[in-house]
């Protein structure tokens, strides 16, 4: 029997487009799901004789009150529920893992001359870059790239090595002088246009474009122009000549996708075929919802499918209409493949067909993405078991009453106390999770030049880190460590523990430190190390642990080292405030440039007046 509020809501949902949200009786959302009938669709959920998969069974079994959010159309309806579902991240939704696990493509086109980026985080661009990917092959992606920068003169710094003039990409035909605006922005984007070709999987496009324009080039004498765009054609076929997939009528482009799955994760491979060559390979991963018992073993070729969907709509809404193929094959017939088809059909402008194909050809095309998939998912288990038999050799080594979950190690760098610096990592199930880690300036005005102390910045972390805990307070969140790791020996781990007996978290967490010469593990009140092997799983995370807390700090510190020689050299000016100081900088990148530049030159950056340039230019150049 469905309550009076379910029955209520059903009256009240509209024939219309939209999304709709399932609650639960804590006001929790369950569930976040779109249509472009929301009646209709809604309903469904509790109509008598319904046979619901037993994931949405138990979902529905938790039902009390029904929300929705009516749109003015499908597309909307689509672009709406993803970006509610990655907001609330309901817990009968099938949710695409961010792990970073595999690479994207940047493209800047926020900045007047684009840059072309390798990176794992979606997060970094701004609000006209493009992303493309992922891709699963990082090696090939890295190759591909090289490639395309021996074929494009493209802009291959981040910041010009001379002031005043290009430096050797540009002579040798790498770069077209970005630097020296030796070339107009309007064109350097067409060259990046020719570029994103590539990673839309438009190759086979491109080289006919550029075939034309050598054809052109050739027939107005511009012999040097014709032999260039030829080279780069000679050089872009031999980057698309991929694996070759036999299928009927190679004019038509196709994407190929399908999945493998355990208990707990989709591992899902895409693979993007135009013209009848594999262009690209994509790999997402899924979170299976573990609902226990034999629930979770009987997930349906619906919840499959969902999975599918899932991650065609979050991959096509960022694609641009070019990249849409105009047939999709999927492995499992999708649950709202004719709202799907409609919405893509809509920005290509042509019919997208979506086939769940059962023989033949494209059957076997959708067995090798499976059997790709089925590769992907197997080596991810070996990577989760090893990280599985490293927490439990760890467990056992620091006698803890269960597996780690979060490990954070903490590492001290300087030179001599000179820009005395920590950092802060942080290892979530084995793995690390950058968006955790922190670096601290130490304040200890003891640390100075010359009078260096590594117990006393380790205690001032440990103070400045866990002071929020202080008593216990809420030592039960998950930013609070399983085990702290100390880059250092005994002396270094006593200082952290007095901090913390102090703060009364001595009891709270396991604080071990590991030194270097000898690879030690010392644990507080213990004059011995732990007997341990240097190779076994439980020493060697705590290695990996260690390293990336070395890494991370001597990252820090010579960014602060460098800022410090910057500003010892500006401080001394007269009139060069920290306002100043940030705008000449920005305007010549470095002091090099800005001790290079004449008064004139001085005078052009944003804030300097001619006085001030004079100071600036008589400061570096003394009569």
């Amino acid at each position: 029997m469905l309550n009076k509020l379910i029955e209520q809501r059903l009256t009240e949902i509209p024939p219309e487009p939209g999304v709709y949200f399932m609650r639960d009786a804590t006001d929790r959302i369950l569930y976040i799901g779109k249509s472009k009938q929301l009646r209709s669709r809604v309903r469904s959920y509790f109509r008598d004789g319904s046979h619901h998969t037993p994931r949405i069974a138990m979902m529905v079994r938790q039902v009390v009150e029904i929300e929705f959010i009516v749109t003015d159309s499908e597309a909307e309806a689509l672009a709406l529920e993803a970006n509610l579902i990655k907001q609330h991240q309901p817990h009968f939704n099938v949710l695409l893992k961010d792990d970073k696990k595999y690479p994207y493509i940047l493209i800047t086109w926020s900045e007047d001359y684009p840059r072309i980026l390798l990176t794992r985080n979606r997060r970094i661009g701004k609000g006209k870059d493009k992303y493309y990917g992922p891709y699963t092959d990082s090696n090939l992606l890295r190759n591909v790239l090289c490639t395309i920068k021996r074929i494009f003169p493209l802009r291959q710094r981040p910041q010009p090595l001379f002031k005043d003039r290009p430096c050797l990409n540009y002579d040798i035909g790498r770069c077209p002088g970005v630097c020296q605006n030796l070339i107009v922005p309007s064109d350097y984007r067409q060259t990046i246009e020719k570029v994103a070709m590539i990673f839309q999987g438009r190759t086979g496009e491109l080289i006919e474009t550029l075939t034309t324009q050598m054809q052109q080039a050739a027939e107005s004498l511009e012999f040097e122009q014709a032999g260039l765009i030829r080279d780069r054609i000679h050089n872009l076929t031999a980057l698309n000549a991929d694996q070759k997939v036999s299928l009927p009528n190679d004019t038509i482009s196709r994407d190929a996708i399908a999945l493998a799955t355990d208990t707990k994760t989709a591992c899902v491979q895409l693979f993007q075929i135009r013209a009848g060559k594999l262009v690209a390979r994509l790999g997402f991963t899924a979170e299976i919802q573990s609902l226990g018992g034999d629930i979770a073993a009987s997930t349906s070729d619906e919840d499959l499918g969902a999975i599918l969907q899932r991650v065609l709509e979050e991959h096509y809404q960022s694609a641009d209409a070019v990249e849409i193929p105009l047939e999709i094959l999927v492995q499992y017939p999708l649950p709202d493949a004719e709202m799907l088809t409609g919405y893509l059909s809509d920005r290509k402008g042509r019919k997208v067909t979506l086939i769940a194909p059962q023989r033949q050809v494209k059957a076997a095309l959708i067995e090798m993405v499976e059997k790709n998939a089925v590769y992907e998912l197997t080596r991810l288990q070996r990577q989760t078991e090893r990280n599985f038999a490293s927490l439990q050799d760890l467990a056992e080594l620091l006698d803890l009453p269960e597996l780690p979950r979060r490990i954070e190690g903490f590492d001290i760098s300087h030179i001599q106390g000179s820009n005395a610096v920590a950092s802060q990592v942080v290892f979530i199930d084995g793995l690390p999770a950058k968006q955790y880690y922190r670096h601290y300036k130490i304040q200890n005005p003891d640390i100075t030049i010359g009078h260096s102390d590594d117990y006393a910045s380790h205690a001032e972390i440990a103070r400045r880190r866990f002071r929020t805990y202080a008593g216990g307070i809420n030592t039960d969140d998950d930013n609070f460590p399983d085990v702290v790791l100390i880059d250092g020996g005994k002396g270094q781990l006593s200082a952290v523990m007095n901090v913390l007996e102090e703060l009364n978290l001595a009891d709270k967490m396991c604080v071990v430190s590991l030194a270097k010469q000898r690879e030690e593990i010392f644990q507080p009140g213990e004059s011995l190390p732990l007997p341990t092997d240097a190779e076994q799983p439980g020493v060697q995370l705590l290695r990996r642990v260690r390293d990336e807390s070395h890494r991370f700090a001597i990252t820090f510190h010579r960014q602060q080292r460098s800022a410090k020689q910057v500003r010892s050299h500006l401080d001394d000016i007269p009139g060069m405030g920290s306002h100043r100081q940030k705008q000449l900088l920005a305007h010549f990148h470095s002091i090099d440039y800005i001790r290079a530049a004449s008064i004139e030159d001085l005078a052009k950056a944003p804030g300097i007046g001619n006085h001030t340039a004079g100071e600036i230019y008589r400061y570096f150049h003394p009569e």
